[in-house]
């Protein structure tokens, strides 16, 4: 079935996950990559789709509405995979109104447009059923407290509501119905498009899907994130910045499990609802760190330990959420989705990615990969 799907922040670190895929596996599908290419877009990211016929890449500001109502009518859109966004907490206390505006106002940039592009003809194009599917963040929940049983030592086993053993810091899991309650610039930006989406099915009949996800890791992630940064510093023997005590506990998915995920919610997953995402597996930070020094110290050959004398504890960022911990049991249950690696697996797999594609890291860290796509794409 012949489909013209626009994917926004598509040379980002999820995104060009999610477009690699698209295009390999569906070639009868025609894949547009909208991104404005800021820092954390990268077209490197896709050098081995880039010349497929089945996708084109376009330079545009999600928040630049004439430009997208254009792209929509030209390539015909029936179905968006939205995931442009600023995500970096620390940038958003830094800069709330740049979240502000990408988060909040570049989703109704695109609400409005795939409206005006599809309620006349009934919410579909030709034979195909639209689809506006918006990627959130678990962030928006809140947090969670760590509620350790009595004599047990953590992290624990439980299990979440499918039967799933969950690597757990607590007995409380944020679900598809949790309460709102975002702590950050970034949450309150992503919680505040959450409901613009959802505003936009309730008002005009807009055949909308949400899903809100864990901890991303992996391949092409940019390296301002914990797990990218540090597998950096480990290698060039550089501090370890560790937040407060490193006790902050996080759930984290490998980034492909993830596109795995949106595939199968975009086509599968029930209009004008709500999926969450997770790995069933929650970390504290200063573990994953451990992890890291011990495995970046034995595949660059440095003697064990090697690493620990890097780690540096500074002051905790401000409003440091404590705990997210995703269940993903409705997703399991009515779509069959589960992660296919553990962490320990999906750790090994990134080190070595990162440590094999140097080049690819010492281009994003020096920025010498966007003065190349500026020349490129001279337009601003």
């Amino acid at each position: 079935m012949k489909r013209n799907i626009m994917i926004t922040g598509g040379a980002g670190f999820i995104g060009s996950h999610v477009v690699r895929l698209f295009v390999n596996k569906y070639p009868d599908y025609h894949i547009v990559n909208v991104d404005k290419l800021t820092y954390a877009g990268n077209l490197a990211n896709l050098r081995d789709v880039e010349s497929a016929p089945n996708y084109t890449f376009i330079k545009a500001d999600i928040c630049d509405f004439d430009g997208i109502c254009r792209i929509m009518q030209e390539h015909d859109i029936d179905g968006i995979i939205h995931l442009a966004a600023e995500s970096h907490v620390d940038r958003s206390i830094k800069d709330p109104f740049t979240f502000a505006k990408t988060n909040v106002l570049g989703t109704l940039s695109l609400l409005q447009a795939a409206r005006l592009a599809w309620e006349d003809g009934g919410w579909k194009k030709g034979d195909v059923g639209c689809r506006f599917y918006h990627i959130s963040t678990d962030e928006v929940y809140g947090a969670l407290e760590l509620s350790e049983p009595e004599g047990v030592e953590p992290p624990f086993t439980t299990k979440a509501s499918s039967g799933k053993h969950h690597l757990a810091y607590g007995r409380d899991f944020f679900r598809e119905d949790t309460k709102y309650n975002p702590h950050s610039p970034y949450s309150a930006s992503k919680a505040s498009s959450d409901h613009f989406v959802r505003a936009f099915h309730d008002t005009y009949g807009m055949p909308v899907i949400v899903t809100n996800c864990s901890n991303n890791y992996g391949p092409y992630q940019f390296p301002e994130k914990l797990i990218p940064l540090f597998i950096n510093n480990i290698r060039h023997g550089k501090p370890l910045p560790v937040y407060g005590k490193g006790e902050n506990v996080r759930d984290w998915l490998y980034v492909e499990d993830h596109a795995r995920a949106i595939d199968l919610i975009f086509h599968k997953g029930k209009t004008a609802e709500t999926y969450n995402i997770g790995g069933f597996n929650e970390w504290k930070n200063i573990d994953i760190v451990k992890v890291l020094i011990r495995t970046v110290d034995r595949l660059i050959g440095n003697p064990e330990g090697t690493g620990d004398s890097l780690i540096t504890y500074v002051e905790d960022r401000k409003g440091h959420d404590m705990r997210y911990a995703i269940d993903s049991s409705r997703l399991q249950r009515e779509l069959g989705w589960e992660p296919s690696l553990q962490f320990e697996e999906g750790i090994e797999k990134t080190v070595r990615w990162y440590l094999d594609h140097q080049d690819w890291l010492d281009n994003v860290t020096s920025g010498d990969y966007q003065e190349y796509y500026e020349k490129m794409y001279h337009r601003g």
